[in-house]
């Protein structure tokens, strides 16, 4: 099918896609279901990606997310970008072996910059799978112990790379946290019965989950977040199933062939609690509403980018959206007794949208189960 969208239809699909708003074909009710709908969810700032599940889990707690991560319904690893992602268990492996191994490209010259050697990663590969055999869970410091003790220098950047590298490898992932601490455990007991799919069926599996988490999108946009070369999105996109290509202001680009039939025969209702694309959504600053594209104006004014990233140096700030679009950012600090958020707007609230606001980010409180307060910047 080919639509003509303009950039309201086209950002209606996809808060849509991106489960910010009530999808007419799923609405999942786990965390294990949420990351096998996008195939990879940006994590490598464990608080954002917590709240990342619970934007799209209404009336969970951040306990809630927790505990399904210590049930193994997603883990944390490394598999594209060099960035850590929430993925399905069963798809770490291959989505390392399909994209996580495009970023040991280079490791020559980064590792002469550290003063590490290839046989230094070797033996850090081989030292912490034998120390975590058996079903174990070491945390960071410990693992960087581990390694020091078997002589292999952990100091500067090379503990950090040293890690990235054993689980970009698939030896080690990424297991939850024991109290505010990272804890690293043997992929293959954490994902113990993996999928394995041939490389042109992977290729066709991501871009599926991409396009159906996140379309409308170009093929650049996946080649973007994939980390693949253009050629192999282009591969990936021409063998999926269940898409549409759609054009957008003219430019095609592609969707799930689902969620357009649906939105060209009418609106989608609303959910119990009324949700709607003209809603308030506070969201973490690591989040595929805005990691997930590498052409973000359907969302974000250009002019608004320096207040979301500042410095243009890779920190996403949280963000206020108000019908798709960016309006503002936030931050939080949490207290033993109640969580202090602090709104700065970009756009022009009135009473009623501030009110949005509030609510918005006492749903969040709630799933930290704290009482918030609001601190107001103009």
């Amino acid at each position: 099918m080919n639509a003509d969208l303009g950039a309201a239809d086209a950002l209606a699909l996809r808060m849509t896609s991106l489960l910010l708003r009530p999808h007419p074909s799923t609405r999942p009710g786990s965390v294990a279901a949420v990351v096998e709908w996008f195939g990879a969810m940006q994590a490598q700032d464990l608080a954002s990606g917590l709240w990342s599940l619970g934007a799209r889990l209404p009336g969970r707690s951040m306990a809630d997310v927790q505990a399904a991560l210590e049930r193994r319904e997603a883990l944390r690893t490394w598999p594209m970008r060099g960035t850590v992602h929430l993925v399905p268990p069963a798809d770490a492996r291959w989505m390392l072996e399909l994209t996580g191994v495009r970023s040991l490209a280079g490791l020559a010259t980064r590792r002469a910059r550290l003063g590490l050697t290839d046989d230094d990663a070797e033996r850090a590969v081989d030292v912490l799978g034998a120390a975590l055999a058996g079903g174990g869970r070491l945390t960071r410091a410990q693992c960087l112990a581990t390694l020091r003790a078997a002589g292999v220098a952990t100091d500067g950047q090379r503990g950090y790379h040293l890690l990235w590298y054993s689980s970009v490898r698939g030896v080690t992932c990424v297991a939850p946290n024991v109290g505010t601490e990272q804890t690293f455990a043997l992929l293959d007991e954490w994902a113990p019965a993996p999928r394995r799919p041939e490389r042109d069926e992977a290729l066709a599996m991501l871009a599926h989950r991409y396009v159906r988490g996140h379309g409308p999108v170009t093929a650049r946009e996946f080649a973007g977040w994939s980390g693949l070369t253009l050629t192999d999105a282009r591969r990936g996109l021409a063998a999926a199933e269940g898409l549409s290509t759609v054009r957008v202001d003219g430019e095609p680009m592609h969707v799930d062939a689902a969620l357009v039939d649906a939105a060209l025969a009418g609106p989608v209702a609303a959910d119990e609690a009324g949700s709607s694309l003209d809603d308030v959504l506070v969201l973490p600053g690591f989040d595929e509403y805005l990691l997930g594209y590498r052409d973000r104006t359907l969302m974000l004014d250009p002019a608004h980018q320096p207040a979301v990233v500042p410095g243009n140096n890779g920190i996403f700030q949280a963000t206020v959206v108000r019908a798709g679009r960016v309006v503002g950012v936030w931050k939080r600090k949490i207290g033993r007794t109640a969580v202090t958020v602090t709104i700065q707007p970009l756009a022009t609230l009135d009473a009623a949208a501030r009110a949005g606001v509030e609510r918005a980010l006492g749903r969040y409180a709630d799933f930290l189960g704290l009482p918030p307060r609001f601190d107001w910047r103009t």
